[in-house]
């Protein structure tokens, strides 16, 4: 094992093996190290690094394609593992780095390595009485890591001697020690005496409790080991950014610390991330967990639906993102304008999605048609209101056709400052005249007042939130079926200016919402269509047609 290691180095520091610059820097440290380090009081011990990799081939696969399989490192885990457990302080052999900061993209098998490292400090690190624990914001979440430590151990005969289980503990009885999931959201957070802490997808971490917490736990242990290991994010006031930005100081020798381990995987800055060949550097796993073609189909999708670049970008390449992305390219939003055919569309059963904004902004009503053919497809009607006496000063400062609009009938303009809410009821009233109109889903901050007059002329009207949780779902789907070519909205104006205006916010789970406050301009149109889309999909199927296509993607 110790022969992988060196060859891992000659190949990143030759470049036969793709690297970024932060593993380069890793690599540079680590052969410094080797000629310097006994100057600072470190050393390598390979019997140490022999013993932990050893360790790792009584693991096995519980999962997938190798499950049941003996863990075979690869060359980058070889690294990670042999520097851990192998470089020691001189003065008292104990462990050198006493935090390790892992950030690879998704599928590169970091959740299974880690596992393996929470077993090798229950039972094979020397330690009396260790406390081990995989800690996350929730414990379910906690417990990913954990239940794949728990596989670990029944598939293994030789852990199973050694490795009690009992409901969300590993023990082990000899040594009194225990290996347990540990929530912020627990009150088990006080008392803890931690010689290991696994910290997983650190990115999702909204406060630094968790880390804290663990931190101060640490104290009473002779070489107590931090490890957190994450995808990239985008919020730079987080402890993940935090530690990010802490390890590439530590990599460039502008901080010394020789107690952080760092190892972050990514492209460089002037790399172009649709490139292929530069996709190995930010996946250590290319070609074995992590699926070249998978990885192409997503990078296709990603270059049509801008916001899923930052997604690609962050989750696949390691790359450090904003949390507001672009929609849609709008040449894609283009590809549906299909005419409409509205007398077709009489008496049809149709969904409505009603935006208010404000009294002096937009207000906008679109009405989503579900089509019987197969595959189903959808027709979006729009409509639009401003105060009348907005509109010129709109057309002139901000450069937008407000008043062509409305001189073509593209938006109806309603007397005074402020719009109308009777235009839209009386608008309400036409089309319940011509449609079926099943639903309208409305935010439930719009006028009270509004919503109880259409109540009282008998539309049955649903409270919609403008949360992740509301939003994400009919947000992709739009997106899915706009690429499908199963929308048609017949190249309307406003609704194409609102398409192309379009930003959406991003939560760590890659789940998007529109974002009005990073918009360039108005979006009205494109909430409403996204929350009829939402009860118009809802209604007319229960599970996906485009999930089973393999169009959603996003993670």
């Amino acid at each position: 094992m110790i022969e992988i290691l060196e060859s891992y180095l000659k190949a990143v520091t030759s470049g036969k093996q793709p690297a970024g610059e932060f593993i380069h820097q890793a690599v540079k440290r680590h052969k410094h190290d080797l000629r310097t380090g006994a100057k600072r009081g470190l050393i390598f011990d390979e019997t140490a690094a022999r013993h932990a990799l050893a360790f790792f081939a009584v693991l096995r696969h519980s999962k997938g394609e190798w499950a049941g399989q003996p863990f075979k490192l690869e060359p980058w885990q070889v690294f990670i593992i042999a520097s851990l457990f192998g470089w020691k302080r001189a003065a008292d052999r104990t462990r050198r780095f006493r935090r390790a900061y892992i950030e690879v993209p998704r599928k590169n098998g970091k959740s299974t390595l880690i596992s393996g490292i929470g077993l090798y400090l229950l039972v094979a690190d020397g330690e009396p009485g260790a406390e081990v624990y995989s800690a996350a914001t929730k414990r379910d979440q906690a417990r990913i890591v954990h239940s794949e430590s728990i596989r670990m151990v029944k598939a293994s005969p030789l852990l199973k001697k050694e490795i009690g289980i009992f409901r969300d503990n590993l023990h082990v009885l000899a040594t009194n020690s225990k290996y347990e999931p540990l929530g912020a959201d627990s009150d088990t957070m006080d008392g803890l005496n931690v010689h290991g802490g696994i910290i997983d997808e650190l990115h999702a971490h909204k406060t630094r409790g968790v880390v804290d917490a663990l931190d101060t736990a640490t104290g009473s242990r002779r070489q107590p080991l931090i490890i957190e290991i994450t995808t990239a994010g985008w919020d730079r006031q987080s402890v993940c950014w935090e530690h990010h930005d802490y390890s590439r100081q530590v990599l460039e020798d502008s901080v010394p610390d020789d107690s952080w381990f760092a190892f972050v995987a990514g492209i460089d800055k002037d790399d172009d991330w649709s490139d292929p060949t530069v996709w190995k550097k930010a996946n250590p796993n290319y070609g074995i967990s992590v699926k070249p073609d998978d990885l192409k189909r997503k990078a296709e999708r990603a270059r049509k639906v801008l916001a899923e670049q930052n997604t690609f970008k962050r989750l696949h390449l390691d790359v450090w993102t904003e949390q507001a992305d672009r929609w849609l390219d709008v040449d894609e939003w283009d590809f549906c304008n299909t005419e409409i055919d509205i007398a077709r569309l009489n008496g049809r059963s149709c969904y409505a999605g009603l935006d208010l904004a404000s009294t002096t902004d937009i207000a906008a009503l679109v009405l989503v048609f579900p089509d019987d053919e197969d595959p189903v497809g959808y027709d979006l009607l729009p409509f639009f209101w401003v105060p009348e006496e907005t509109v010129a000063e709109r057309t002139r400062k901000a450069n937008v056709p407000y008043e062509t609009w409305v001189n073509l009938g593209l938006m109806e303009a309603t007397e005074g400052n402020v719009i109308d809410y009777r235009a839209i009821l009386a608008k309400f009233d036409e089309l319940a005249q011509i449609f079926d109109i099943k639903e309208v889903a409305y935010d439930r901050w719009g006028a009270t007042q509004l919503i109880q007059d259409m109540q009282a002329a008998g539309l049955e009207v649903i409270s919609f939130g403008q949360g992740f949780v509301s939003m994400s779902p009919p947000t992709k789907e739009l997106l899915n079926l706009v690429l499908l070519r199963r929308i048609r909205h017949g190249g309307h104006p406003v609704l194409r200016w609102m398409a192309s205006n379009m930003m959406v916010q991003q939560d760590p789970a890659g789940n998007l919402k529109p974002d009005k406050s990073k918009s360039s301009a108005k979006i009205d149109g494109m909430v409403a269509a996204i929350m009829a889309i939402d009860r118009a999909t809802r209604k007319e199927t229960t599970d996906s047609k485009y999930e089973s296509e393999g169009l959603i993607v996003l993670e």
